[in-house]
């Protein structure tokens, strides 16, 4: 069954070209939000804490700091309403999902920037 669901998934769900981006790095997402008959872009811009899954059913997670308080969003990278990507730094970080920058505040929660 696993093979049929894969190929279905390939050829009718439409696939986006965003950049490549990892755990890390700090991204800007544009999203349509619609409000009532209105529609509007929004943006969202924070840190990659995670990437998973694969194929349409992939998701990352961008956690932005909101004053003294944490904001976490989890994106599906097919979502109709994405409009684009930017990427803003990229970091350098050792794990593939960084949870431990939850717990940091002030000069730790720092990443590493890589310079190219």
């Amino acid at each position: 069954m696993e093979p049929l669901v894969k190929f279905v998934q390939d050829e009718f769900v439409e696939k986006k070209e965003f950049p490549e981006f990892a755990a890390g790095d700090t991204i800007t997402v544009y999203y349509e939000i619609k409000e009532g008959e209105k529609k509007r872009t929004q943006f969202f811009r924070g840190v990659v804490i995670q990437r998973r899954g694969t194929g349409t059913s992939e998701t990352f997670t961008i956690r932005k700091m909101s004053g003294t308080v944490g904001v976490e969003r989890i994106f599906p990278v097919n979502m109709p309403a994405l409009q684009k990507i930017e990427i803003n730094k990229r970091g350098k970080v050792r794990r593939a999902r960084i949870f431990y920058f939850r717990g940091l505040t002030g000069k730790k929660a720092r990443i590493k920037e890589i310079r190219k």
